[in-house]
Formats: structure tokens, sequence, C-alpha cells
């Protein structure tokens, strides 16, 4: 099982970002930090979740670094006994906002692994996506984690936007690279609603050739592809259970829970939620679902897809695409050779 807790606080919105986040309700942080754990309790009842069962819990944002890590502490007494001994314990952080302080304190409740939201190294290409930070503020703060002995530490990159050229992502993987790091996590820009780069047609770079060569020279730089977004000598307990179908808790506004065939959603407003952190919206999913979304997610990982899972129908699809070598088969599993492709490959398994 995993758990997912949600920090939807951000000192600034970037032009990009369309997750559960806000900017400029600061006041009901700390309102917020004790609604979590009336959640928590209650969603470790509803699991019926046993002592030392959640391999890996993912402190996600927003910004949890916009919150003092005192704050977490009945968080971390409630969940600790429910973490495996060696659990990934995770938490995204902003360079800006993660002080020496904050890691340190974060640390010691448990944090094993820290996820840097960087995206760039370029002065110019961090203020055309808003962000807050410079790109000494993400030298210091990875390297001041590492120093603490976080040892597995990530960090993200976006590419596809106007800017981009090969050299100047060429640079950002060089300085990412240089760093104490084991994971890196790169996204395609991607216009969402409700952001600012949504209207506008002057800000993705939608080559295909760049997103492929930036993809290899990750690779090639020593971080193995293991998912269509994630690489590195260490693959992510997390990510890596969401593509298995794992049960996983979701603790905050905005963030989803999974349990067998059903999701659960919570209000995604912040003063929805803290007024009753216990409403959820509860979605049943019918065994086909299921069944796509195994095929859809398996796709986009090195997880893969047990013949097994595949009907008579799926299985003449699927082995015309291992004919054309856009699947590859071991061990009774089939396994994508293109993550680029994921979609398209799983939606001709399925039509």
């Amino acid at each position: 099982m995993l758990a997912y807790l949600h920090i939807p606080f951000c000192d600034s919105k970037c032009h990009y970002c369309a997750f559960n986040s806000y900017e400029n309700k600061g006041t009901l942080k700390q309102n917020y930090m004790q609604q979590i754990v009336k959640q928590l309790r209650y969603e470790l009842e509803k699991f019926d979740t046993p002592k030392k069962s959640i391999r890996s819990l993912f402190i996600g944002g927003g910004t949890p670094s916009t919150i003092p890590y005192a704050w977490y502490e009945p968080f971390f007494e409630i969940i600790t006994p429910y973490l495996e001994d060696n659990a990934e314990v995770t938490s995204e952080a902003n360079p800006q906002s993660a002080t020496k302080e904050w890691l340190e304190g974060i640390k010691n409740l448990g944090v094993n692994r820290l996820s840097f939201g960087v995206q760039s190294f370029n002065a110019q290409k961090l203020a055309f996506l808003g962000r807050n930070h410079t790109r000494q503020h993400a030298l210091h703060a990875i390297e001041t984690a590492a120093k603490l002995g976080i040892q597995n530490i990530s960090l993200d990159l976006i590419y596809g936007t106007t800017l981009d050229t090969p050299a100047l992502l060429q640079e950002d993987l060089a300085i990412a690279t240089a760093l104490p790091i084991n994971h890196l996590s790169a996204y395609a820009l991607t216009l969402e609603e409700e952001t600012p780069f949504f209207k506008r047609n002057d800000v993705a770079n939608g080559s295909e050739k760049l997103a492929k060569d930036f993809v290899q020279a990750i690779i090639q730089a020593g971080f193995p592809q293991y998912e269509i977004s994630n690489f590195g000598t260490y693959q992510s307990v997390h990510n890596k259970g969401y593509w298995e179908h794992q049960d996983y808790l979701g603790i905050g506004a905005g963030a989803v829970g999974f349990l067998k065939n059903r999701r659960f959603y919570p209000a995604k407003e912040i003063e929805a939620y803290v007024q009753n952190p216990l409403f959820q919206e509860i979605e049943k999913l019918s065994s086909d679902d299921l069944h796509v979304e195994k095929i859809f997610l398996g796709l986009r990982s090195m997880i893969g897809i047990s013949l097994a899972c595949f009907s008579p129908k799926e299985m003449v699809q699927v082995n015309i695409l291992v004919e054309e070598n856009k699947l590859t088969c071991k061990d009774h599993r089939v396994f994508n050779t293109d993550y680029f492709l994921s979609d398209e490959i799983a939606l001709f398994i399925t039509q």
C-alpha cells in the first residue's frame, strides 16, 4: 500500500501549473495541517490498514517546503507506525523555500528522499516558466540535502518550451547530472486549461526530435528510463506502485485515494476541505475499467503487462505489435519499447 499527502500551498503560481495549488491562502495553512490528521485517522481505519504495511509515503503539492517542518509532526506521529521499516518517504521541495533548517527538520521526521522542482538552471527559462528560484538556489538546496545525509535525491526538468534548444537542454542536463542525485524526472511542457500558458501559441515547442533526443541524452548520461517521465539508478517505490495498480491512501484537498475498485475524492477547494476533511465523492470502477487502466499503466513503465491479462481478441493485437517490434515479450510479459507511443499502443490493444 502507498500513501500520498497533498500540500496545496505555494509561494507563487507557475505559468504552466494546473495542479490543485494556491498562492494566496496562507492563512489557512495551520488549520489545514490539523485537518489532514483527522482525515489520516479516518483513512487508516477505512482501509483497515495493518501496522508496518505502507511501502511509500509521498508528500506532494503545491509546495510542501512552504509548511514549517514542525507542523508535520502530528501527521508523522500517527503514520509512522504504519510505515514499513524501510519505507520510502519522499517530500517534494522548492529550491527557494527548502532551507537548511527545513531540510534538517523534515529529515528528522523520517523523510529519506527529496524531489526538487528545479525545471531548469537557465535564468531566462526560469523567469519564462514563472519559477521563483534561481540556479544558485537549486544548487545550494540539493547540495545541502546531500550533506545532511539524504541519499535519494531527485530533481524535475521541463522540456518542450519555445526557449529550448539542444544546447540549452544539454546544459541543464550537464548541471543536473553533476549534482548528487540518483533520479531525474523530465516532463514535456503541456498547456493546461486555466493556466496563463493555455491560450498562448508562443510557449511550446512540440518538436518530436527535440523530445526524443533529450530523453536519449538523459539515458546516456547514466539515468536509465523506467517510466514515461522518470529516470534513475534509483527507481521510486512510489512511482512504480502506481503503475502496479497498488492501493493508496489520498490525504488532503484534491488528493485521490484508491482501494480495490473504488476511488475516493476529497474536496478540492482548501476552504471546503478544512470545513469537512472527511467528505469524499466515491467512484466505483468496473472490472473493464480496471482492466483498461492496467494496460495503460503497464505500457507507461517498465512494469509491463502479464500475457494472462489480455483477452483472446487483445492477444491478436498484442501479437501484431510484437511482430512489428512495438512491444517485446519476455517471461510471459510484454513491455513497451517506446514510451512516447504508450497511449496509442494501449488504444490499439483495447479498441
